[in-house]
Formats: C-alpha cells, structure tokens, sequence
C-alpha cells in the first residue's frame, strides 16, 4: 500500500503525516495519544480502514515523532497542584492546551484540501477529537473515541502504578536496551490483559519508535497541556457529530468511567465496553473495533 509522507503547518510548528488510501473516498484523521508516535495507529490497522474504502491520515502531535518540539516553559505550578486542579476540573498553565493541539489537527485537514473528515482520537487523541468536533463542528463527519476521559471533576484517577509507568522512566541519557526494557514494561502495566501481546513484538514495536524518534521530554509537555486545559465537558455540549467511544473496561490508566462520562456528555452518544481490554488496541480487537467505528461512519453518511 502506498503511503504518502508530508509535514503540514501550524503556526511555528511543523507536523508530520502520512496519508492512505485513495484520495476521493471518505477521509478519516487519526490522532493518537500522550507521548505516542502515530505508528502506534498499526500499518496493517490503517490498511484495513483502507480496505473499508476510506482514506487514513494519521499524523505525529506536536512534542513527538518526527513533528516539531517546542521549547519548555515552566507554569511555576507544582505538579501535584496541577493535578489537583486537573481533578477537579480546573485549568492551569502551561504552554500550550488542547485546544492549541486540536488546531493542530485542523492545520493537518488545511494542508491536504479535506474540509470535512471523521475524527477517531486515542487516550489524550480522543481528547484533542473532543475540543475538534466542539470547535470546528462542520468539519467533523463523525467522532471516535478510544479510551479516554473528558476530565470532567473527581473522576476516579488512574491506577498510581499505571500513571508513574507512563509518566517515570529511565534517564533520556540511559542504554537503548534500558529505554526499550522499560517501554516493554510499561506496555505490560496498561495494556490489555484480555489479549497479550508477544513480548517478541513489543520488544521490536519499541524499537521501532525508539529508532525513529526518541524524545521523553515531550510526554511531559503534553501531560501539561492535559493538566492546563481542564474539564472538556463544555465542549462536549457543542458536539453535534454522530459519536460512538469505545473503552476497555480492564483499563488502568483511563478507566472506563472517563468514557462513560463522555458518552452521557454527548448528545445521543453510543458507548461500546470490551472486556479484557486496557489501554491499548490489541491486534485481536482489531476486526471489532474497526466494525464499531464503520458503523459509525456509516451513520454519518
């Protein structure tokens, strides 16, 4: 399958994407999660939204992959404080928020010509599909959602074990072989005990991101951005696509209580739970979720 490689603009910043498929069937952007390139929207995923008769974009946020890095800037906020304010709904400072990253995916549409697309987003990329369809709501022909929240006040929080895994790992300056150990163990943490995953493949999976492009740094900068932005629950409100969110109900780190919240926020929303599922999109759920989701493109016409 051909694969067509570009970086659109947004303002300072330049965003790497990849496009599929042919260029007049129905387009659907990818927006994946925190501190995750967009390979972790699987090739052989991507090929069979394809293989629906859809073009797939999927694209690196900014602070990772091969897309632009901003500089850091400290909120003078501790973390826990800001973490505090995250539970209970309230925003906080930081460089950029949200909504800074959902005009990044409307930079993305804006350079390859698509006025309106469906919107699938990831964890904190089904976030960034939330604030898109609430912001720019012709634009978005249907929304899905996959393990995320709307941080909405006093959510039960992740699991501490699941949040420090993300979020604490080896010096940036540690041996290959300790970074990728490490994304292996935190692959194991929060993904799916339903459906295990090979070490041999995520070992190679891990490797894979590492070689092309390694920078921790950024999971902070967009941990802040999740913390600044605060409850997504008025944007939820103004959401007039067809919306189906999908969630795990073995997951750790996004528990399914962040779903079920965006689902009740969203008018006529549909909420579909996977047993055995945790916060990743194993290769055996594949078939499922892309029925779940085509279902729901076929309800926005």
């Amino acid at each position: 399958m051909e694969i067509r490689t570009g970086t659109a603009t947004s303002g300072d910043l330049k965003l790497y994407y990849e496009d599929m498929g042919d260029i007049d069937d129905p387009p659907v952007l990818l927006i994946m999660g925190l501190g995750a390139q967009l390979l972790l929207w699987r090739t052989a995923f991507c090929e069979k939204l394809v293989n629906q008769g859809l073009r797939v974009i999927r694209y690196d946020n900014r602070d990772i992959g091969l897309s632009s890095k901003t500089e850091h800037h400290s909120s003078g906020q501790p973390i826990v404080l800001r973490m505090l304010r995250s539970f209970l709904g309230l925003r906080s400072q930081a460089a950029y928020t949200l909504e800074d990253m959902a005009d990044d995916a409307a930079a993305v549409l804006d350079h390859l010509n698509i006025e309106q697309a469906h919107i699938v987003g990831a964890s904190m990329g089904g976030m960034i599909a939330q604030v898109f369809a609430a912001r720019f709501t012709e634009r978005a022909k249907s929304l899905g959602i996959l393990f995320s929240s709307n941080n909405s006040a006093l959510l039960p929080p992740p699991a501490p074990r699941a949040l420090l895994a993300l979020l604490i790992g080896p010096p940036p300056d540690s041996p290959r072989e300790v970074i990728l150990d490490n994304s292996v163990r935190v692959s194991r943490i929060i993904g799916s005990p339903g459906y295990r995953t090979p070490e041999e493949r995520l070992r190679a999976e891990a490797a894979e991101g590492y070689d092309r492009n390694y920078h921790p740094q950024g999971v902070a900068h967009q941990f802040s951005a999740i913390l600044a932005s605060g409850s997504l629950a008025h944007h939820n409100r103004r959401i007039v696509a067809p919306t189906v969110v999908i969630h795990g109900r073995a997951d750790k780190l996004m528990r399914p209580f962040g779903g079920r919240a965006i689902a009740r926020a969203i008018d006529g929303a549909r909420l579909v739970l996977f047993d055995g599922m945790g916060h990743d999109l194993p290769q055996q759920l594949w078939d499922r979720v892309i029925g779940v989701l085509a279902g729901n493109f076929a309800e926005a016409g």
